[in-house]
């Protein structure tokens, strides 16, 4: 771990941050998020103010501890909680623990027995906001959405090491820390062993997949949609199914796996859908996947789907789970556009007594915004939806407060 040697440590004195009377109760509640304007007074920051990951104790008027947290004077969130309650150190014991809590959340997904990649640590669900942690097999990846975490780096990656004993892990930024000072730290670089030359394998639901975990998506998959993947796979078989946003094809190989005996994935990156047909490669030791025809199409979601209704194509499943349409609040009307006319096209490509799954990642779209644009866009062409299931957030992608659902899904009959 020679990289800890250039990275800088967090400041041995502490903010003292006195919030706003709302503010104050949000904390109490167990927000994890303090902002800006929240903020009534600071003391002990410097002349510029606090350093990116300084420890922020909030006090009560009577100058009660409340919650601790670590500074990002870059953010409007200028504290991000990460213990509330009674005082505490803040060391590479007290990371381990919060790591092992995380771990012990998402037991019952590790007992399974065939699933090897699935999300160690969700941000501030796992009270470790900012910060994501993966699990692929023995190569863990850390993600960083905070700059605020690097001085904490000297604690959080032996803990990590200490509470998991990965072969290697991989270091991912996001993209709003792109040009932040990482004193010698690169996207990709290996935190512990040697960043994986090559995709690196794990099973899903019994499945085998691949991920690139050092230049992939996010952090080289997506495990949120794992419970919607394997839900489809259920339903699957003997069906034409088509995959639209397929990515890298985990509903697809689940559906193959179900039996399905034609399926169409189309994305718009041909690299993900040329991974889609390796993941398909992976699992063809299964009969059903191995029987199943499988092909894929590069391209736009909506020309495509316009076209295959123009050819009469039709599917008895259609699977739709487009990226997050929202960056912004002011972009939410446009999202619920966006999942206007696709519901209406998809619903088109459906047969009669077929089946459409829709989802959205859109955290600003509300639940009931969502459902209520679906249904009424469906009802609109001519095709009302029979509910079969909501869905939410997977067991290893924990909810603990409003901002952090982001996902939903409905899994209706069209008639």
């Amino acid at each position: 771990m020679d990289f800890l040697a250039g990275l800088p440590r967090p400041s041995s004195s502490r903010l003292a941050i006195r919030l706003t009377p709302d503010a104050l109760r949000q904390v109490r509640a167990g927000h994890p998020w303090v902002y800006e304007a929240s903020i009534a007074s600071v003391k002990g920051a410097g002349p510029h103010g606090g350093a990116s990951g300084d420890l922020a104790v909030v006090f009560d008027d009577d100058r009660n501890f409340v919650a601790i947290g670590l500074y990002d004077p870059a953010s409007p969130i200028r504290v991000k909680l990460v213990h509330r309650g009674k005082p505490t150190t803040i060391d590479r014991a007290f990371w381990t623990q919060r790591l092992l809590a995380a771990q012990e959340r998402r037991q019952p997904l590790i007992d399974r027995g065939d699933t090897t990649g699935f999300r160690l640590v969700n941000g501030e669900n796992d009270s470790l906001p900012g910060l994501v942690l993966d699990r692929y097999g023995d190569t863990l990846v850390l993600k960083l959405y905070s700059a605020m975490w690097l001085p904490h780096l000297v604690d959080v990656v032996p803990a990590i090491a200490d509470a998991f004993h990965p072969h290697a892990l991989v270091l991912r930024l996001a993209r709003n820390m792109h040009g932040t000072p990482l004193h010698g730290l690169e996207e990709g670089d290996a935190l512990i062993g040697v960043s994986p030359p090559d995709p690196i394998m794990f099973t899903e639901c019994g499945l085998t997949f691949e991920a690139d975990v050092v230049h992939g998506q996010k952090t080289g998959y997506f495990f949120d949609q794992r419970d919607n993947r394997e839900l489809i796979g259920t339903f699957a078989d003997d069906c034409r199914v088509l995959d639209m946003f397929a990515s890298t094809g985990g509903f697809s190989v689940h559906a193959a796996a179900g039996g399905a005996r034609d399926i169409v994935a189309v994305d718009m990156s041909a690299p993900a859908l040329a991974a889609a047909d390796r993941n398909i490669a992976h699992n063809l030791t299964r009969n059903e996947v191995a029987a199943c025809a499988f092909r894929t199409e590069t391209g736009d979601a909506f020309e495509v789907m316009d076209r295959f209704t123009r050819k009469g194509e039709r599917f008895e499943i259609v699977i739709v789970d487009p990226p997050s349409f929202t960056p912004r609040q002011t972009s939410v009307e446009r999202a619920l556009q966006s999942y206007t006319m696709l519901a209406e096209r998809a619903v088109k490509l459906v047969r009669p007594d077929g089946l459409l799954l829709l989802a959205s990642c859109s955290s600003r779209v509300t639940a009931d915004e969502f459902y209520l644009t679906v249904s009424h866009a469906a009802a609109r062409a001519g095709r009302p939806l029979e509910e079969l299931r909501r869905t939410g957030h997977a067991i290893d992608h924990p909810v603990t407060f409003a901002q952090g659902a982001y996902l939903k899904a409905v899994l209706a009959r069209v008639p």
